[in-house]
C-alpha cells in the first residue's frame, strides 16, 4: 500500500464524502448552516485541495487557491495519520477559525466516520443503512478514481481502459460513473449520458455485502445478483482497480 495514493484518497474520496454527507443528512447540514469557509489541505509530496464549505453544504476541489484556513502537512504519512485521529494540525493562515476546526469540522468528520464505519448494530435501522452504503458507494467511486491515478498497479490497470464512461450502479436506486480520458480517471457522481459498459448491483444489501467483502462478484455476476454489459474489458480492469481500493479502505 502507496501513503501517497492512501494521501489522495483521503483528501479527494473521504474528505470528499462530507459533500455527500452533507446533501443526504440533515444533522451534516445543520453542522454548518451560516457558515462560509474554505479549508485548503496542502501536502507535501502529494495532494492539495480545499473543502469550500457554504451554509449547509461543502465540496472538495483541487487546488488552493481562494483558502481562508491552510493545514500544511510535511508528508503523506503525516496527513494520513490525520485522517486515522494520530496526528493534529495546526494551520499556518486563518488561525481564527481554530475554533470552528476543533468544534463543528471535528463533529462533522465525526459524523462522517460514523456513516463509513458503523457500528454493527446501526446498520440494523434500514434508513441509516440504505444512506451509509449510498455514501459508501460515492467514496468508492472517488477512490477508484484516486488508485487509477496514482497507484502502480490502479495506472496498469487503467492503461489498458480506453476514453468513455463506465456506469456504476445499483439498480433503480443511485448510479454513479467512472470517466476514462488518456488512461485518466476521473469519478461521476450522477449516471454518465454516455457509457462504454456497466456494472449493476441488484440492491443495496448485496452492494454493502461486496464492498464488505462478504460476497464474491464472479460468483454474483454468475447468479445473476450483479449485472455487467457492454465493453466488458473496461469492467475487468475497473475491478482490478476496485480490489485495491478495498485493500486502501480495509
Amino acid at each position: 500500500m502507496d501513503q501517497k495514493t492512501l494521501a489522495y484518497i483521503n483528501l479527494f474520496a473521504v474528505l470528499g464524502s462530507l459533500e455527500f454527507l452533507c446533501k443526504q443528512e440533515p444533522a451534516a447540514r445543520q453542522l454548518i448552516e451560516g457558515e462560509k469557509l474554505s479549508i485548503g489541505f496542502s501536502v507535501k509530496n502529494g495532494p492539495r485541495g480545499t473543502l469550500w464549505i457554504e451554509d449547509g453544504s461543502c465540496c472538495m476541489r483541487p487546488g488552493l487557491k481562494g483558502c481562508q484556513v491552510l493545514l500544511p502537512f510535511s508528508s503523506c504519512e503525516k496527513f494520513n495519520g490525520m485522517i486515522e485521529g494520530s496526528v493534529k494540525p495546526v494551520p499556518v493562515k486563518g488561525f481564527h477559525k481554530i475554533s470552528f476546526l476543533l468544534k463543528k469540522f471535528s463533529r462533522l468528520t465525526d459524523l462522517l466516520t460514523l456513516y463509513l464505519r458503523p457500528e454493527p448494530e446501526k446498520l440494523q435501522d434500514e434508513a441509516f443503512f440504505c444512506s451509509s452504503t449510498r455514501l459508501m458507494l460515492h467514496l468508492i467511486v472517488s477512490a477508484i478514481a484516486q488508485v487509477g491515478n496514482a497507484d502502480a498497479i490502479g495506472r496498469c490497470s487503467a492503461g489498458y481502459m480506453q476514453d468513455g464512461s463506465v456506469l456504476f450502479s445499483v439498480k433503480e436506486d443511485i448510479s454513479c460513473g467512472i470517466r476514462v480520458a488518456g488512461h485518466q480517471l476521473s469519478a461521476c457522481h450522477e449516471k454518465p449520458e454516455d457509457y462504454r459498459a456497466y456494472m449493476e448491483f441488484s440492491d443495496l444489501h448485496l452492494a454493502r455485502r461486496l464492498f464488505d467483502g462478504q460476497v464474491n462478484a464472479v460468483a454474483c455476476v454468475g447468479q445473476g445478483k450483479i449485472r455487467i454489459g457492454g465493453q466488458i474489458s473496461q469492467v475487468d480492469n475497473l475491478n482490478r482497480i476496485l480490489d485495491r481500493v478495498a485493500l486502501y479502505l480495509a
